[in-house]
């Protein structure tokens, strides 16, 4: 129980200097407070060799500071290996027509969207969506023809014109 009393009192008398210490050297307090925590449960850890050192807070400041650094190096290294994943990969880029098509549709009511969305995207018969939506076939008809109206009437010129189909067009 000595050996716990004792590290007590050396964590109450030094832990806020080493953070202080680390967050000065780091620049970040979150992460320092991480770094700083860590090297004390280290020092329990090896409390019989750790406290016999000449300085034992400099031996946590020391562990603190590679700990911090250690965290640094993994997220730099974890961005790089995104960033080259990323960079490998071919994205296609959304079209014109995509972009203005996405931007309308949030401007329609949702149970619409759902709808236009689920018809012309997905490809689903209106009674597939009627069941999906657990709605009757009319309410999908009624709602596909009010958002291809407001799609139409967000989207505003000719060529983005969502056409209809006809009604009859609806499997």
């Amino acid at each position: 129980m000595r050996d716990a009393d004792e590290f007590d009192a050396f964590y109450a008398a030094s832990a806020q200097r080493v953070l202080g210490h680390l967050y000065a050297m780091i620049g970040r307090r979150a992460e320092a407070e991480d770094a700083v925590a860590e090297a004390y449960a280290r020092a329990w850890d090896r409390w019989a060799t750790v406290r016999e050192c000449d300085s034992p807070e400099a031996w946590v400041r020391s562990v603190a500071y590679r700990v911090a650094v250690s965290a640094w190096r993994k997220a730099v290294n974890r961005l790089t290996a995104h960033r080259r994943q990323a960079a490998e990969e071919h994205v296609e880029a959304s079209s014109v027509d995509h972009v203005a098509i996405v931007a309308a549709l949030r401007r329609i009511p949702a149970d619409q969207r759902r709808v236009v969305v689920l018809h012309h995207l997905v490809g689903l018969s209106v009674a597939e969506i009627a069941t999906e939506a657990g709605t009757n076939v009319n309410t999908v008809k009624t709602r596909l023809a009010r958002g291809r109206r407001a799609l139409a009437a967000h989207l505003g010129d000719d060529e983005h014109q969502v056409t209809s189909g006809g009604r009859g067009h609806e499997r």
